[in-house]
């Protein structure tokens, strides 16, 4: 073999080596990625002290792991390691599938209870007759009702766009008086491409 082919031989060689090393890394990290996510119970706790509440919800306080395993053994139970951050982590002695069953329904819950709050838009005009301007606040108060946030907008063209700043938004706050939930201001009123424009929404 030529001294410029055993070169080349060991610069691949190096390269693989290399690659190897990244492809060891990357595993690792995602496998010490995925263990902090997991429930530490029973002998997976590796703490040497715990702050421990038991099957009752009584605070135990700061004991040994070895006591706390003791306590759970006992009591034919599990120890669950909940805080794992705290200083020292903190463990609950209960039931593990109970504790699963627990955790699942609480997300749940959580999931249940998060709305998607939108921005809903309706538009009047100048010359909108009393009949569409009552229909359109109607079902703007519906909207405010169901927690979203309404944009009212007064479009405006040809000459009215001409027309006092302080006419047009009397137009507009003539319709948001008839809107019949109580509201508060989200955004302020300001002018956009079209007219004044204003978000509000429910007053919690």
């Amino acid at each position: 073999m030529s001294i410029v082919g055993f070169i080349k031989c060991v610069i691949m060689i190096n390269t693989h080596i290399k690659h190897k090393q990244l492809t060891i890394n990357l595993n690792i990290n995602n496998l010490a990625q995925n263990n902090s996510n997991r429930i530490n119970i029973n002998y997976y706790i590796k703490s040497p002290q715990l702050r421990v509440i038991d099957q009752d919800g009584n605070n135990i306080g700061v004991i040994s792991n070895e006591e706390a395993q003791k306590m759970a053994r006992e009591a034919e139970l599990d120890l669950i390691e909940i805080s794992a951050s705290a200083v020292p982590p903190i463990a609950k002695i209960m039931d593990y599938g109970k504790f699963q069953y627990d955790e699942n329904k609480k997300q749940k819950a959580s999931k249940a209870t998060v709305k998607t709050v939108e921005i809903k838009s309706i538009q009047v005009k100048i010359g909108t007759g009393e009949n569409d301007l009552n229909m359109k606040a109607r079902r703007a108060s519906e909207w405010l009702d169901e927690g979203h946030q309404v944009k009212a907008e007064l479009f405006v063209s040809g000459r009215s766009k001409f027309l006092p700043e302080e006419f047009l938004n009397a137009r507009l706050q003539k319709f948001l008086n008839l809107i019949s939930v109580d509201y508060k201001v989200a955004v302020a009123i300001k002018r956009g491409p079209k007219g004044p424009v204003i978000v509000i929404e429910k007053k919690k």
